[in-house]
């Protein structure tokens, strides 16, 4: 008889979990726009989710901590006058996100590390460019302030936030409407899918389509599509009968597909989140309550599925947590942030060991929030690897932070009102004094918030003492 040989790998036992009820985040109104990005976005500081808001788009934005039931007055990130579409967290300062809107705009916020009196309504930039809604926004991986647009008017649009002009306008490249971008790892290429069923492999500084394949899935829904540690493209879509699909495809000979596996019949779009230190996928479809997972790697059948999480409710939307974020002392190489109708759910997937020392193996060296390139250099035609960290003992967020640049930066401080001044050596003092003014309102604030809480606590107490009075 012939013995069926296992395949060894570290990640056949991976091990999902949603988090205890008390850890979820509970009475969040999600947006109901039919779109199909992620609606949710997380770091290892803060969790964003789009909500639903009258009068036009708003997402809203927690600590990771504040778990439990949001306050119906919780303050909102608003300032769009249509609906949000998609959120993204800069990768090199954990408190700037982008927001893109139904109104054709993109906006980029600076979070602050406590929780604001009210609803921030003035980002520190609106950058406009599209004619129809932008619905894809993606950063650079390694390049600072470098962000990536796609919107309805089958137009691509890299901008430097930082001095908000336009890097590059890939506008003669897709007959119709984006459905996913992608950059590889270092930001030299991206992978595009397009309503015309075409997977495209661009080089943006370029301008040029490098690779193309027709028809990788030959269903007429939704494809995505996500580079690989390889080098390689892994793809969802449908079938001509309206399977589900995945696929692997190597660039340089799209051709074949490395590999191709049919999935099931239900009609969800498929999202994949791909974890390149495991080279792990997980597929997350909208509307599945369920989340399967597959190890990518060079030896037949190239995709291996390894396991799949169920639970109860279906998902709205999914956040997924950078390596940086997750707890290395439980093992923890995955979590996600599930999106129901009223709440968000942490789930925790691990590789289950016996031992408490740090497992080198789950975590080799990953991407810290350091730039590698600033903007300029990335557009002069340089690529460079994103800046490593290691993980053995934990990692612990910076503190509240301006983006460093190199010349004068919309993110660093905002400009005085008043007339345009040309920059001198005397901006330095000026946005010194911009910055203290700052602190001396956010104090003011604080200190009339804490005298209007010991008039309420003295009122409560005499309440209090007339009601004891009264059962004497």
């Amino acid at each position: 008889m012939s013995r069926r040989v296992v395949r060894q790998s570290k990640f056949r036992h991976v091990f999902g979990q949603a988090a205890k009820a008390d850890q979820a985040y509970e009475d969040i109104r999600v947006s109901k726009v039919t779109w199909d990005s992620s609606f949710c976005a997380v770091n290892p500081k803060f969790l964003a989710i789009i909500v639903e808001a009258g009068g036009g788009g708003a997402f809203i934005v927690l600590p990771l901590a504040k778990t439990g039931r949001v306050d119906k007055n919780y303050p909102l990130v608003t300032g769009h006058t249509a609906p949000v579409l998609d959120i993204d967290w800069c990768p090199h300062n954990d408190n700037v996100i982008a927001s893109a809107s139904d109104d054709t705009t993109i906006m980029v916020w600076q979070i602050p590390d406590y929780t604001p009196m009210r609803n921030i309504t003035e980002p520190i930039i609106t950058l406009e460019g599209h004619s129809k809604r932008v619905g894809i926004l993606s950063w650079h991986p390694t390049a600072r302030n470098v962000l990536l647009s796609a919107g309805g008017d089958n137009v691509i649009i890299i901008w430097n936030v930082g001095t908000g002009e336009v890097l590059l306008s890939l506008d003669d490249m897709h007959p119709d409407v984006i459905h996913s971008v992608c950059w590889n790892s270092n930001g030299s290429l991206l992978a595009t899918t397009c309503k015309d069923k075409t997977l495209r492999v661009i080089d943006p500084r370029k301008g040029q389509v490098v690779a193309e394949r027709f028809a990788a899935h030959e269903g007429m829904r939704p494809m995505r599509a996500v580079f690989t540690r390889q080098g390689h493209i892994f793809t969802t879509g449908f079938t001509r009968m309206s399977q589900r699909e995945l696929g692997l495809w190597d660039p340089n000979n799209f051709e074949e597909p490395v590999a191709l596996q049919e999935m099931d019949t239900s009609n969800g779009v498929l999202l994949p989140f791909y974890d390149p230190d495991s080279s792990i996928v997980y597929l997350c479809g909208k509307g599945d309550s369920s989340i399967r997972y597959f190890e990518i790697t060079d030896e037949p059948p190239f995709v291996h599925y390894l396991n799949t999480f169920s639970s109860k409710e279906p998902q709205r939307g999914m956040g997924f947590m950078p390596k940086r974020g997750l707890d290395v002392s439980k093992c923890e190489i995955a979590r996600f942030y599930k999106l129901h109708e009223r709440k968000c759910e942490p789930i925790i997937m691990t590789v289950p060991r016996k031992s408490d020392l740090f497992q080198d193996d789950l975590y080799p060296d990953t991407p810290g929030p350091e730039p590698a390139l600033e903007a300029d250099e990335w557009l002069s035609g340089q690529d460079a690897e994103p800046v490593l960290i290691s993980l053995r003992d934990g990692y612990v967020p910076p503190k509240h932070r301006e983006l460093r640049v190199t010349k004068r930066n919309i993110l660093d401080v905002r400009p005085p009102s008043g007339p345009r001044r040309s920059q001198s050596a005397s901006d330095a003092p000026l946005s010194q004094q911009h910055t203290l003014e700052t602190l001396l309102e956010e104090i003011k604030a604080l200190r009339e918030r804490v005298q209007a809480q010991e008039q309420r606590i003295t009122a409560l107490e005499n309440m209090l003492c007339e009601l004891v009075d009264g059962t004497d």
